[in-house]
């Protein structure tokens, strides 16, 4: 077998070096607006009719979910996070409710389960949502473990969910 000379090898990692640099500097200004430490405390009302609290201690990890129904990544990724909703608390937070019953429809079209929150009262500004879909993974003591800008796999989801859950 033949090794690769010095000078390919010190090439090839300087390509991985720049691709690293490049990376971490996009994902801190994606980044960079958005809440970190303890979760805001908010308490609304699922298009399910149900009220939800984010507020002190939870018996496990939550993911909380900013999307759009015009949002086509988001659309990708809402099998995804209705697959892990049957397995972990999730809430979901449509950042496009101005017109209640059209989300309402939108929700009932695509089949959605999760739990779906019409953000009327600012909670995307409160976490200091730019884009979506963006992911917070709160633990059980209600800071905030992971941020997740862009579209997230369903497997790396649930692994931060499950180390969020690790004390």
């Amino acid at each position: 077998m033949k090794w690769p000379n010095r000078r390919t090898v010190l090439s090839n990692l300087a390509w991985v070096l720049a691709f690293a640099v490049i990376y971490s500097g996009i994902r801190a200004w994606q980044h960079r607006d958005l809440v970190h430490g303890l979760a805001p405390q908010f308490s609304a009302t699922t298009l399910q009719g149900k009220t939800f609290t984010l507020a002190g201690k939870r018996d496990k990890p939550l993911l909380v979910h900013f999307w759009a129904s015009w949002c086509r990544i988001c659309r990708m990724e809402q099998s995804s996070i209705d697959s892990i909703a049957r397995d972990h608390d999730v809430i979901t937070i449509a950042i496009d409710a101005a017109d209640p019953i059209a989300l309402k429809r939108y929700v009932q079209n695509h089949g959605i389960q999760a739990s779906v929150i019409p953000d009327r009262s600012g909670l995307a500004a409160r976490f200091g949502i730019r884009g979506v879909p963006t992911d917070f993974i709160v633990d059980r003591e209600g800071r905030i473990r992971f941020i997740e800008v862009g579209y997230s796999s369903e497997w790396g989801l649930r692994a931060r969910l499950w180390l969020a859950g690790r004390d």
